[in-house]
């Protein structure tokens, strides 16, 4: 009979194959260049004509220095002027975006990414809140998070930060050994960490997350678990625990990390494992996949009460939400429409000279895409399927739409990755380190594409 490390090896082997993260259904592999704004310019005006609540995203783009393991959208530069003309073309752009919003809608949710949002000084990070406050209705109940650099984060951001209404912060830590740092050229002392921590709370910034990372160069079960005990000494609520996508062709600062020092497949899921395991014995709660919450946090609430989603942000609440992306290369996720914004800032900025929504891709969603999302985003975000349930919801008879796709879940049925019953299935305990692999069961379009170059890992 096969040890539990060695039966997880053989399903490593066998599933550890490029795929989809699933932030979104379709992926935004599959955006197309925007040609036609008639598309654009209907789904806006059908936008205006009621109230509805929304999620605002905005994208700083800076970073002061590189990482090498980074996969995000930025510009490096230490002129922190730019600033300044950045948020001259974010309030250009909030302008354009609240006439697409009727009067009485109200932003539910509002989130700082990059980048680094504390790139901005503490004046540039406070005249960003009165611009959303101008142009925007922010609901009093609004969750407002903003991803932080320790390293770049002083007690003058975080009073900024309070005062404009920040109420929860993400803050990037990665992993807490020197030398793992030094690999991956991101020095950052775990004082720095516990400082911030501290000061988020002194200033009334209680609902606080920590990002790591497992599978980086120079990582070890060994270390990766210290680094466990010792984000958990500061007490955060959630986690949010990735995996490290290495992909330098398509991410080309990654060649600057000594593939050499990476740790095995083997010794990576067993990072994750190791995390599915402890954390929940320390009073966090795993939500799925990638992230883990105490029992009393929002992610847990929405876990349970069924509004939990999947975004470009990863896990988050609040299902119902329209996502308006501000900022180059930010993405907007409709119920219709996907938008994704100019990479390239200054054609971002000329855009917006000339008084047009910096667009630069676009998709729109076929019925089946929205039903596939349906059923892709249930796995991802509560673990199971119900036929009755998703009939009454979509209108759509679950086994006679997918037959086919039931059949290659008996594949994964005899592998323990899930359960399947005459009223639906169920992701497994073991299933849940493979919730990628079932969803792309779902996903048409890896059936046309030949390459999957462009994602990641699995595992």
């Amino acid at each position: 009979m096969l040890s539990r490390e060695q039966g997880l090896r053989e399903l490593i082997q066998k599933y550890n194959v490029s795929g989809p993260r699933y932030t979104s259904y379709p992926t935004a592999i599959q955006f197309e260049e925007l040609t036609d704004r008639s598309v654009l310019e209907t789904e806006l005006m059908n936008r205006a004509s009621a109230p509805k609540a929304v999620s605002l995203y905005f994208h700083i783009p800076f970073c002061f220095s590189l990482c090498w393991y980074c996969g995000c959208t930025k510009i490096i530069t230490r002129d922190q002027d730019r600033g300044d003309v950045y948020l001259d073309y974010i309030e250009k752009e909030a302008a354009i975006v609240s006439k697409t919003l009727h009067s009485y809608s109200s932003a539910k949710q509002v989130h700082f990414g990059g980048g680094t949002p504390t790139f901005l000084t503490p004046d540039q990070l406070r005249r960003l809140g009165e611009i959303i406050h101008h142009h925007f209705y922010v609901h009093e109940e609004v969750e407002f998070s903003v991803e932080i650099d320790p390293r770049k984060c002083t007690e003058e951001h975080i009073i900024a930060l309070k005062e404009i209404g920040v109420n929860r912060a993400s803050l990037g830590v990665q992993d807490t050994n020197e030398e793992v740092q030094k690999a991956i050229h991101r020095i950052q002392p775990f004082e720095q960490t516990e400082m911030v921590t501290l000061l988020l709370r002194k200033h009334g910034i209680g609902n606080i997350n920590f990002d790591l990372i497992y599978g980086l160069p120079l990582q070890t079960p060994e270390t990766f678990a210290k680094t466990i005990e010792d984000v958990v000494s500061l007490n955060p609520d959630r986690f949010a625990i990735y995996s490290y996508a290495h992909m330098p062709s398509i991410m080309p600062a990654q060649k600057l990390l000594n593939e050499s020092e990476f740790p095995s497949t083997n010794e990576k899921l067993g990072m994750l494992v190791y995390a599915i395991d402890k954390l929940p014995t320390l009073g966090y709660r795993y939500i799925g996949m990638d992230h883990f919450a105490k029992e009393d946090d929002e992610l847990s609430v929405a876990l349970d009460d069924g509004t939990l989603q999947r975004n470009f942000q990863g896990y988050s609440t609040h299902s119902e939400l329209e996502m308006i992306a501000l900022g180059m290369s930010g993405i907007s996720q409709g119920e219709n429409l996907y938008c994704q914004n100019e990479k390239d800032l200054n054609r971002y900025y000329e855009l917006l000279d000339d008084g047009e929504l910096p667009f630069k891709k676009i998709l729109s969603l076929t019925e089946d895409d929205k039903i596939r999302r349906k059923v892709i985003m249930e796995i991802m975000c509560n673990g199971e399927i119900n036929y009755d349930r998703f009939c009454t919801e979509s209108g759509q008879d679950f086994k006679q739409l997918f037959c086919k796709e039931i059949e290659k879940l008996r594949l994964l049925e005899a592998d323990g990755l899930l359960i399947l019953t005459e009223s639906g299935f169920q992701i497994t305990d073991l299933g849940r380190l493979f919730l990628r692999n079932v969803a792309m069961v779902f996903d048409a379009y890896l059936k046309k594409k030949s390459d999957q170059t462009s994602y990641s890992k699995t595992v």
